[in-house]
C-alpha cells in the first residue's frame, strides 16, 4: 500500500502551465488536461506498475485520460463527480468490483415516495397555513427540513453520505483511513489534526453531494480500489474536525455538516465515551436519528482483558439513557461496535455493516424522516400542546359547545333586555285588552286621573337609569370574553390567542349594533292583535252598560212621575249591569293572560334571535373560522407525525 502524496504538492504541480480554461475545468470537478509529457506519462507509469494514485479526483481523471483509456476513460474522469441527473452521469465509469446496473440506476430514490412524500407535503401545507399565525422563528426549523429534503432529493439517490465524527484524539481519522484502505486524512499527536472536512467517495457521481456539504475539490479523495471496495459501493465518507475542538471554525464545520449528511459514525474512545458534551450536545438531541447512527468504541486494543466488553456495556447504558434505541435482536436502532482502527480489529465488521447500510439506499429517506420527527416534536407546543385537554364544558372536544353558544346568546339577550322587552309587550297587550273589555266608568275614571295628574298615574315609559348603557356594554364585553375563553380553552397558546383576537375584533361596534336591534326588533308599533273573543266581550260589556243606563233612566222617570212606580225591575237591571260589567272585565282579564303571555314571549324571542344573530355574525363566525383553521393545521400536523387522521 502506498501512502497518499500531500495534496499541496500536487496543487503546486498543477499551477505550472495551467491556463484559464483548465482552471475552470478544475473548479467544475472536470478532469484537467494534463500538460504534455507530464501527468499522462505519470499515469501510464502508475497503471503499468500497479501503484495507486494520489487520490485527488481531478488528477485521477486526468491520469485516466492520459493512460489512453479512450473515450470511455475520458468520460469516466469527466463525470467522476457530476451531479446526479445530468446527461453525463449515464456513461460514468464504474469502479472495480461494482456492477454497471448500480451505476446506471436513477438518481432519485423511490424511498422519497409514499408516506415520506405525504409527510413532506403535509409539512409544507402546515407551514403555509401557519405563516399568518406563527412567527418565522417558530417555523424556521420546519422550513429548513423542507429545504434540505428537497435539496437532498434532487441529488443522487444511489449514494449514502456518512460522516465520521468524534472528539479530539478519538481516532476518527485513523478509522477513516482504515475504511479507505489508504492514508487520506492526516493523523498525529498534534491537536486538532483535522482542520477541514475531507470527503471520500467509492462511486462516481457524488459531486453534487459534496458541493452541498461545501467540500472543495482539493479535499475530495478516492479510496484504494481493492477487493473490499465493492463492499462500500455508493458510500461517500466524510471525515469531520473534532467536535470539541478549541477552534470555533472547526465546531461550526461539524454542526453544519451533521445537519446535511445521511448518517453519522460517532467515534469514541475508552477515556471520553462518557463525555458530557458529546451526550448532551449531540447524542441526546439526535436520539430520534438512531437508525442512521453508528457508535464505534475505538482503541479497544488499549483495554486489557474483559475491560473492552465492560466499557462497551457501559456505553450502551449511556446511549439508552440518552434515549437512543439500540439496533439489537433485529430491531431498528443505532449500531454499536467495538474496534481498533490502529490494529484493524473489528474494522471489517464495521465495513460490512456500512456496506449493508449503503446497499439499502434508504439512509437519506430515514434521515429526512427523523428530521421530520424532530421538527414535529419542536412544533408540538404550538400545534398540539393542551389540545384535547379538558377545557370547560366542551370536555375533550376542541371548539365551542352548543351550551357555550346558548350561554353567549343568553348573555347578549340580557344585555339588550330581551326579557324586559317581552314583559313590556305582555303588559301592553293586557292594557289593550283592559281598554277594550273594561267597564266604561273605570276607563272614564282613569282618563280623569290621567288628566289631573299625568305625572303620577297612567302608563308612562320608565326612564332608563343613567348607567344602564354602560352596564349593557359591560355585559356585552363580558359575554365576548367568556365565549372567547371557552373557544380558546384547550388550544395551544398561539391559536388560543388568535381566537381571542378574532372575538375582540368582532366585538367592536357590537353594543351599538345591539342598540339598533332593540329599536327595530323590540315591541312592535301599533295595537296588539285582537283575539276572536274580544267582540263578544265588548258586546257583553256594552250590554251590561246598557242595563245600567236603562235601569237608571227608569228610576229617574219614576222619581219625576213619568213612569209607573215599580222599583224592582229597574233596580234589578241596574244591579245586573253593575255586577255584570266587572264580571265581564274580570273574565276578559283571565282570558287575556294566555294571549298576553304568548305575545310577550314572541317579542322576547324576536329580540333574542336578533341579538343572537348579530353576535353570531360578528363574534361566533370569526371565532369558528379560527377554529376551523386550527383544525386544518392540526390535521396537517398529525399527517406530519405520520399518524392517521381520525
Amino acid at each position: 500500500m502506498t501512502a497518499v502524496t500531500d495534496h499541496t504538492e500536487h496543487e503546486r504541480e498543477r499551477e505550472h502551465g495551467r491556463d484559464r480554461g483548465r482552471e475552470r475545468d478544475e473548479l467544475s470537478d472536470g478532469p484537467p488536461k494534463a500538460p504534455e509529457g507530464a501527468d499522462g506519462d505519470d499515469g501510464a507509469r502508475s497503471g503499468s506498475e500497479g501503484v495507486w494514485d494520489d487520490g485527488l479526483i481531478a488528477r485521477r481523471g486526468g491520469a485516466a485520460a492520459g493512460r489512453g483509456g479512450g473515450a470511455q476513460g475520458a468520460a469516466g474522469g469527466a463525470d467522476a463527480y457530476a451531479p446526479a441527473g445530468t446527461p453525463s452521469e449515464a456513461p460514468s465509469s464504474t469502479p472495480s468490483g461494482t456492477s454497471s446496473g448500480a451505476s446506471s440506476s436513477s438518481g432519485v430514490s423511490t424511498a422519497y415516495e409514499g408516506p415520506l412524500r405525504a409527510r413532506l407535503d403535509a409539512l409544507r401545507e402546515l407551514v403555509g397555513l401557519s405563516r399568518t399565525r406563527l412567527d418565522s422563528a417558530t417555523l424556521a426549523e420546519a422550513g429548513r427540513v423542507l429545504d434540505e429534503a428537497a435539496a437532498r432529493r434532487r441529488l443522487s439517490g444511489r449514494h449514502t453520505v456518512v460522516a465520521i465524527a468524534g472528539a479530539t484524539g478519538s481516532g476518527k481519522s485513523t478509522l477513516f483511513n482504515a475504511l479507505a484502505g489508504v492514508t487520506i486524512s492526516e493523523t498525529g499527536v498534534r491537536r486538532p489534526t483535522t482542520a477541514a472536512p475531507i470527503g471520500c467517495s467509492w462511486t462516481d457521481g457524488a459531486a453534487g453531494l459534496l458541493d452541498r456539504l461545501g467540500i472543495p475539490g482539493r479535499l475530495r479523495r478516492r479510496p484504494l480500489q481493492g477487493p473490499d471496495a465493492a463492499t462500500l459501493e455508493g458510500l461517500v465518507l466524510i471525515d469531520l474536525p473534532d467536535h470539541d475542538s478549541a477552534v470555533g471554525e472547526h465546531r461550526a464545520h461539524v454542526d453544519r455538516i451533521l445537519e446535511l449528511v445521511d448518517a453519522v459514525i460517532w467515534v469514541v474512545d475508552p477515556e471520553k465515551y462518557a463525555d458530557a458534551m458529546l451526550h448532551e450536545r449531540y447524542l441526546r438531541p439526535m436520539a430520534g436519528h438512531a437508525e442512521v447512527t453508528f457508535v464505534v468504541l475505538n482503541q479497544v486494543d488499549r483495554l486489557p482483558g474483559d475491560a473492552a466488553d465492560q466499557v462497551l456495556d457501559d456505553l450502551r447504558r449511556l446511549l439508552d439513557e440518552d434515549g437512543i434505541a439500540l439496533g439489537e435482536h433485529g430491531e431498528p436502532g443505532a449500531t454499536v461496535l467495538a474496534l481498533s482502527a490502529l490494529t484493524g480489529d473489528g474494522v471489517g465488521e464495521l465495513r460490512d455493516s456500512l456496506g449493508q447500510f449503503t446497499k439499502e439506499r434508504g439512509a437519506a429517506a430515514r434521515r429526512i424522516a427523523a428530521d421530520l420527527d424532530a421538527a414535529a416534536d419542536r412544533l408540538w407546543p404550538v400545534y398540539a400542546a393542551g389540545a384535547g385537554a379538558s377545557g370547560g364544558r366542551g370536555g375533550t372536544r376542541i371548539g365551542l359547545s352548543e351550551e357555550a353558544r346558548e350561554e353567549f346568546a343568553d348573555r347578549l339577550a340580557d344585555a339588550v333586555g330581551a326579557a324586559a322587552a317581552g314583559q313590556a309587550a305582555e303588559r301592553a297587550w293586557r292594557r289593550h285588552a283592559g281598554k277594550a273589555c273594561g267597564t266604561p266608568w273605570l276607563r272614564l275614571w282613569r282618563w280623569y286621573e290621567a288628566k289631573r295628574g299625568p305625572q303620577n298615574f297612567g302608563w308612562p315609559v320608565p326612564q332608563a337609569p343613567a348607567d344602564e348603557e354602560a352596564t349593557a356594554r359591560q355585559r356585552v364585553e363580558h359575554a365576548v370574553r367568556t365565549v372567547a375563553d371557552e373557544a380558546a380553552s384547550g388550544l395551544p397558546q398561539p391559536w388560543g390567542q388568535a381566537v381571542r383576537e378574532a372575538a375582540v375584533r368582532g366585538a367592536e361596534g357590537l353594543p351599538e349594533a345591539l342598540d339598533q336591534l332593540t329599536v327595530r326588533a323590540g315591541v312592535p308599533e301599533g295595537r296588539p292583535p285582537r283575539p276572536g273573543w274580544w267582540p263578544v266581550a265588548v258586546l257583553a260589556q256594552a250590554a251590561m252598560t246598557m242595563l245600567q243606563v236603562v235601569g237608571g233612566l227608569w228610576l229617574v222617570a219614576q222619581i219625576i212621575g213619568v213612569a209607573v212606580p215599580n222599583l224592582g225591575v229597574p233596580v234589578l237591571l241596574m244591579l245586573a249591569g253593575i255586577v255584570g260589567g266587572p264580571c265581564v272585565e274580570w273574565g276578559s282579564r283571565m282570558a287575556a293572560r294566555g294571549p298576553a303571555r304568548r305575545y310577550g314571549l314572541d317579542a322576547e324571542r324576536r329580540l333574542r334571535e336578533a341579538a343572537a344573530g348579530c353576535g353570531r355574525a360578528r363574534v361566533l363566525d370569526p371565532v369558528a373560522a379560527e377554529l376551523l383553521r386550527y383544525r386544518e393545521v392540526r390535521e396537517q400536523y398529525v399527517r406530519v407525525t405520520g399518524a392517521a387522521v381520525g
